[in-house]
């Protein structure tokens, strides 16, 4: 049985996907659709350092976690997208908050041509 999660706590998608999906069948898996750093409040880019954007981007998965009955120690693979890899560093230090006990298997990659 596949499920939509949503919550207000995070923005709306932008496009035609969702927040994540919850699939019952097999254990409750959840696939959470890719996050950016808008505030859910205000619709808006969080202006600011990598720390920032960072902190916003795992605030926004977290909140969709939680929907979903989930914890973000649950989440077992993440994918990260740079701007710019020498922001690596400052990303890594604002991830290891939120990952902590657990830390999910990751790729980090920089994809300088989006805006």
């Amino acid at each position: 049985m596949k499920e939509k999660i949503f919550t207000e706590d995070a923005p709306e998608p932008l496009g035609p996907y969702s927040q994540a999906i919850k699939i019952s069948d097999f254990d409750d898996l959840i696939f959470i659709s890719g996050q950016v750093p808008i505030d859910p409040e205000t619709g808006k880019l969080v202006d600011g350092d990598i720390k920032k954007a960072t902190r916003q981007t795992l605030e926004n998965v977290e909140s969709i976690a939680i929907e979903s009955g989930a914890a973000i120690d649950d989440i077992v693979k993440v994918q990260i997208y740079l701007k710019d890899l020498d922001d690596f560093d400052k990303m890594n230090e604002v991830y290891e908050e939120y990952f902590q006990e657990s830390k999910p298997a990751r790729a980090a990659v920089e994809v300088s041509k989006i805006g």
